[in-house]
């Protein structure tokens, strides 16, 4: 085969396909709805790997499985397979990018249904929204707690779900060895003159406390689900920490505070520019006000797909 054009690499990398170096062959990534796999995705994975490429596969950063080695000839092959049997390849190009989340949906420490969430965005926006472009790349991390082991903060949009302790002091009996401030991981929980006292300054809301032992159920058990948001994180050369929202918000909130923030990010940024550097450009506050005030943004959704 003719050596390999800058055109034909571009057009594959697209596809989510990018070449290895010193080779034409590429590396095609497979990314999970909700990040989870099932044991015949699995499967799949290993048939393409075998049949159109160098038989490796490694996971990535962004939770997906990336299938080396396959030649560019084969590229649509490996495409059309994986369709058929329900996988798609992809996770580059300025736009969004492969969904991750933690696995709050079984971890103990989890606040909600990571994968659940996961998969709701997938198939809105990683999906349904996959043909919109972007100034540049877009990351959404969904975190099930504060333990951040996903790091929501260090992507362009991060989900992390907290509760806040609900503490009823009339149930408070002052237990010598107190359950709650036995449990409680950041200290915020202490006994003070009998009484339990919660330091807000102090508390994660985390929601260990509301799993306690407490016999008399002093702090509420299982206490609502609110979100923290982050916006403008990155990693890398150009770090940046996202910036938290000045306020929780509800599982409902999140769908609309997304399509606002990249609509924002479409009017606003420069060209190559990420969101956290368009919105230190222009001001946290100008980026809160427009994205948590400014439902007419919403109005603006087409531009989206222009």
């Amino acid at each position: 085969m003719a050596k390999l054009k800058p055109a034909q690499i571009a057009e594959v990398k697209g596809k989510g396909f990018l070449i290895n170096r010193g080779t034409e062959n590429f590396s095609g990534r497979i990314v999970p709805r909700g990040t989870v796999f099932s044991p015949d995705d699995l499967k799949t994975v290993s048939e393409i790997s075998s049949k159109f490429g160098n038989g490796k596969v490694i996971p990535t950063t962004r939770l997906g499985l990336e299938i080396q080695g396959i030649p560019y000839e084969n590229v649509q092959d490996a495409i059309d397979y994986a369709e058929s049997h329900g996988l798609k390849f992809g996770g580059t190009g300025n736009k969004i990018r492969p969904i991750t989340s933690c696995k709050g949906t079984t971890c103990v420490y989890g606040n909600y249904d990571t994968h659940a969430l996961a998969a709701k965005l997938y198939d809105e926006y990683y999906i349904g929204w996959a043909d919109i472009k972007l100034p540049h790349k877009f990351k959404i991390g969904i975190g099930g707690c504060p333990n951040s082991c996903v790091k929501p903060a260090l992507n362009d949009f991060g989900i992390e779900g907290h509760r806040i302790p609900k503490y009823n002091s009339e149930n408070c009996k002052g237990c010598k060895v107190c359950m709650i401030e036995k449990s409680c991981p950041s200290k915020a929980a202490k006994l003070v003159d009998g009484k339990m006292v919660i330091d807000e300054n102090v508390c994660k809301t985390c929601g260990v406390c509301s799993e306690s032992k407490c016999p008399f159920k002093a702090v509420k058990p299982h206490n609502e689900v609110v979100y923290q948001i982050y916006v403008g994180g990155t990693w890398g050369k150009k770090s940046r920490m996202g910036t938290p929202l000045s306020k929780f918000v509800s599982e409902d909130e999140i769908a609309p505070i997304l399509e606002k923030t990249m609509i924002w990010f479409k009017l606003n940024a420069n060209p190559k520019e990420r969101l956290g550097v368009a919105i230190d450009r222009l001001g946290v506050e100008k980026f809160e006000k427009d994205v948590l005030e400014n439902d007419e943004l919403l109005e603006k959704k087409d531009i989206l797909f222009e």
